[in-house]
């Protein structure tokens, strides 16, 4: 047999980046599924609900707040203007840009299904200890702290 040296040595932050990806996979399986029975993807109801409670936003604001970048946004605006849950604005005195603004259909949507959505996923939550979701919640902003540039 030939014993050739590992190109990988151990490196520390592997079992850290595996349980980190495992961890969002389990996550999105679970969230989408649940998501999908809105009759909407993942990133239509993170549109929706980014929008719901306020008077509209632009394009540039709307992927700066989602995790929906820019080039995709446009398709799911589209999509979800097609299903008249959003329509594009044009305010008063900047006809440059224009708002994405939740329809009354949208408005309805958001309100019936935004609570039930973070009901559903509390209830997985609540399967941590409050002081376990705070260390959480402070190692992940440390960690995306160790990549910002």
């Amino acid at each position: 047999m030939n014993h050739l040296p590992d190109p990988t040595p151990q490196y520390a932050c592997l079992p850290v980046l595996r349980e980190l990806v495992r961890s969002y996979q389990a996550f999105s399986l679970v969230d989408e599924a649940q998501i999908r029975t809105y009759g909407l993807t993942a990133s239509q109801f993170d549109v929706i609900a980014t929008l719901g409670n306020t008077n509209g936003m632009t394009m540039g604001d709307l992927a700066e707040k989602t995790l929906v970048t820019k080039g995709t946004l446009t398709g799911i605006v589209d999509r979800l203007e097609a299903k008249q849950l959003v329509r594009r604005e044009v305010p008063e005195g900047d006809r440059r840009c224009f708002k994405i603004v939740l329809t009354q259909a949208g408005e309805s949507l958001f309100r019936e299904v935004f609570p039930k959505h973070m009901a559903f996923l509390q209830e997985r939550f609540d399967r941590l200890e409050t002081s376990e979701l705070e260390l959480l919640r402070v190692l992940l902003a440390r960690l995306r702290s160790a990549f910002a540039e």
